[in-house]
């Protein structure tokens, strides 16, 4: 195995864990892409990312452009001298001319066994509709959301009991080390890059606080899926009275 030179961009924790898996292992992370610092707290302080915290951490390069459209971007990209470029929950889509430059292409970690739960909350989705599994897939980007061909993928119980938060930590820990182990071999040809089989495609929406309060014409299965799903975060609720309940386990009797 030769090292990689590896641009990594990602935002949120579940990016983090990935980073972390990164910069332990042999490759080399010469620069983090993040997206900029965000109002955060009740005092609406300007905070750095999950990622950007690490990566200063590390006293790695840190850049945050709005977009990846524009040509100084891209050629600050090109300047890095990648062999390839991780992608992980950045939130920002990738044009073309991006996805070409790294010389073996850009590769994203996505939390969910695709084509199933392609989009913004595949995690929280999964519990929801009752899916018996979960897992994380590699694949190697396109101009698509989430429709690259697939590298590599690892599967997870989802129960009775669990949650969208503990399918979260669950899957930043098994995506972050198939991560590793698809770097090791990227740069051989013990990959095959599986295309995405057309039947069985969902997509996971972004999820919105208007949609946490429960509605009671659902089934008890059905209402206590999203009360996993939602925990923790945006958490589902109703009210008794003049009082509003903040639900965070249900299982059904």
């Amino acid at each position: 195995m030769s090292p990689l030179r590896v641009v990594f961009a990602g935002t949120p924790d579940f990016a983090a864990s990935s980073l972390a898996a990164v910069l332990d292992s042999e490759h080399e992370v010469v620069a983090v892409y993040t997206q900029p610092d965000r109002p955060a707290g009740r005092g609406r302080k300007l905070t750095p990312s999950p990622v950007k915290q690490l990566a200063q951490g590390h006293g790695l390069p840190v850049y945050q452009p709005a977009s990846l459209k524009d040509a100084d971007a891209q050629a600050e990209l090109a300047a890095l001298n990648a062999d390839v470029m991780v992608v992980v929950a950045y939130g920002l889509l990738l044009p073309q001319a991006v996805l070409d430059t790294p010389r073996l292409g850009c590769i994203n970690v996505h939390a969910s066994l695709l084509p199933r739960w392609r989009g913004a909350a595949p995690i929280q989705r999964a519990i929801e509709a009752g899916d018996s599994a979960s897992g994380v897939t590699i694949m190697q980007m396109d101009a698509g959301l989430d429709t690259g061909a697939m590298l590599y993928e690892v599967r997870t119980p989802i129960t009775s009991r669990t949650t969208g938060g503990d399918l979260h930590d669950r899957l930043a820990i098994q995506g972050a080390n198939a991560l590793v182990n698809v770097l090791d071999q990227l740069d051989s040809d013990s990959l095959e890059a599986t295309p995405q089989p057309e039947e069985g495609v969902t997509y996971a929406a972004k999820l919105s606080k208007a949609e946490a309060e429960l509605d009671f014409t659902q089934s008890a299965e059905q209402l206590a899926r999203k009360i996993r799903a939602f925990n923790p975060w945006p958490v589902a609720w109703c009210t008794l009275g003049n009082d509003r309940l903040r639900l965070l386990m249900a299982s059904v009797e």
